[in-house]
Formats: C-alpha cells, structure tokens, sequence
C-alpha cells in the first residue's frame, strides 16, 4: 500500500532532499528511521529534490510497504490510528530539525511528485542584522525597489520558457514552466518575502528569479532588460543565485480526487488544508 507523509526540515545541515554520496540528506535521513520501525528496506519518493541548505516548510513524499505498519498502544479514553502511531514513533527518532506532520494512504498510482499539480516556493529577505534571521533569511545590505521587482515578477506570468533562470546541464527534459503568480510582499519594516507558485521548477530557478529581480530593485537592470532576460534563454545574462538559506517549499499541491479513497481506519484521509505559513526540482 502507498502512503503519503507531509514534512517539514530545517536544511541548514542537509546536502539537500535527495540521497547524495558525499553527505547527509534529508531523505536518507527519513529512509533510515521508516525503514528501522518497519523493518524492512523503504525507499522514499519526494515532491520535488530541494538543495542544500534549502528549507521546507511542506514537503510531500511517499512510500509503499506490504507491511502492516505499527500498531499503536491500547491506552483507555484515546484512540490512535496506525498512521498517527507511525506519525509518533517516526517523530521520536528523526533529529529535531525535521518533523513529521501527517501519515495517509493514498491509491498506488497516486505519485508525490508526477501527481502534483503545483509547488510554490518562499524566498526570505532581511534589510536589517538580526541574529534570528541569519540561517532563514538573506541579509540586503541595501534595500531595493520593491515595487519595481514586483513590475519584473509580472512579466514571468506572460513567458513558460525560463531557460534563463535554470541551472545548465541538468536532466530536465523541457524547461517550460506555467508561473501562476509571483510577486514581493513584506512582512515588516526590515522583512520581505518573494512567492512563486508554478506547476514544476527547474534546478536553481527560484534563486536565479530572486538574483535577477535584484538587479532590478538595484536600478542595474529594467523592466525591458529583464524581459531580454528571459527571451534570451541564456542562464549566463541572469544574475547570480541568491544563497539557498533563504529559501523555503512553500507547499506542494495535488488535485482532491488524487486522495479519494474510502475511507479507512474510521477517518476520512482527504488531506487537511496546512496552514499557510512558513523551502519540481532544485529551484
């Protein structure tokens, strides 16, 4: 059977979701701690392979097991289902800087990443030294125009092809994307934050987007220059990848009749909407 689990991590100490030779990840974290409490080999499928140091406030990723999964204890005045028990269990032994939020089945060809439908991503900015900020957020030593960014942001809805914005020589088949909103919203005084939701990312285009909406709100790039930007489908007249601290999946988003199913251990298993505040592939 195939189960869906909705995480959150912190990916300061992480080289990214994805399994990497030469150094921790997120998902071999998680394969290990699944694989020990269901005893037996359990490979994990991710939404999408953010990069290192990248955060996630919603990741989404299955699994599939011919095991039973855990059964939870019998304690008098409260029930626990298995998924919630597995919830708990997994929650124990994972480090402090991922969590575990929900565990459902969902049908076997419900897949976390091809089913999706929509990501969307957060990109943190701070105009003034804080030492909370310093890990989520990237530090402008010169605030920028804002509003001219967000003029630039609107020109993303009107093109699909972000060669521009993509890291080079990647496996990606197509670098055609549908951007479905995109703009700067500040949160306080010294805090900003950019949100982007499209239906996939190319590697590193979320950073490349932020690093070159900054030339813009530094007056070194206009609104038609950062048009020619994207036309030229040219990584190399972008500007430069922000740093990935401040980066955040956002959430990931499928349609419902992806989880109709019927309903199981006395619970309806149509996913319950996440609060929307605070990390396809390597933006």
């Amino acid at each position: 059977m195939r189960h869906f689990i909705e995480l959150s991590y912190d990916g300061t100490a992480y080289h990214g979701w994805q399994v990497q030779p030469n150094g921790e990840s997120v998902q071999g974290v998680l394969q290990r701690a699944l694989s020990l409490l269901l005893r037996a080999e359990t490979p994990v499928t991710g939404a999408g392979r953010t990069d290192a140091g990248v955060h996630a406030a919603k990741m989404v990723a299955h699994f599939d097991t011919d095991a039973p999964l855990p059964t939870p204890p019998v304690q008098e005045g409260r029930e626990q289902t298995a998924c919630d028990y597995l919830v708990y269990r997994l929650n124990g032994m994972l480090p402090s800087d991922i969590a575990i939020h929900r565990i459902f089945p969902v049908a076997d060809e419900v897949h976390a990443r091809f089913s999706a439908v929509a990501r969307t991503y957060y990109y943190y900015v701070h105009t003034r030294k804080s030492p909370f900020l310093r890990d989520h957020s990237w530090r402008l030593v010169h605030v920028p125009d804002f509003e001219a960014m967000n003029r630039a942001a609107d020109l993303l809805m009107e093109y699909t092809d972000f060669t521009s914005f993509s890291k080079l020589h990647t496996d990606s088949k197509t670098n055609i994307c549908h951007v479905r909103s995109a703009r700067w919203v500040q949160l306080a005084d010294n805090e900003w934050r950019f949100e982007i939701t499209a239906d996939r990312f190319l590697r590193n285009m979320v950073r490349a987007i932020v690093g070159t909406l900054m030339e813009v709100g530094r007056g070194q790039l206009t609104l038609d220059g950062f048009r020619q930007v994207i036309e030229q489908k040219n990584r190399s007249v972008a500007g430069d990848s922000v740093p990935a601290r401040g980066l955040f999946l956002q959430d990931v988003e499928y349609e419902a009749l992806a989880f109709a199913l019927p309903v199981r251990e006395g619970r309806s298993l149509t996913p319950n909407p996440s609060p929307n505040e605070e990390g396809s592939i390597n933006p």
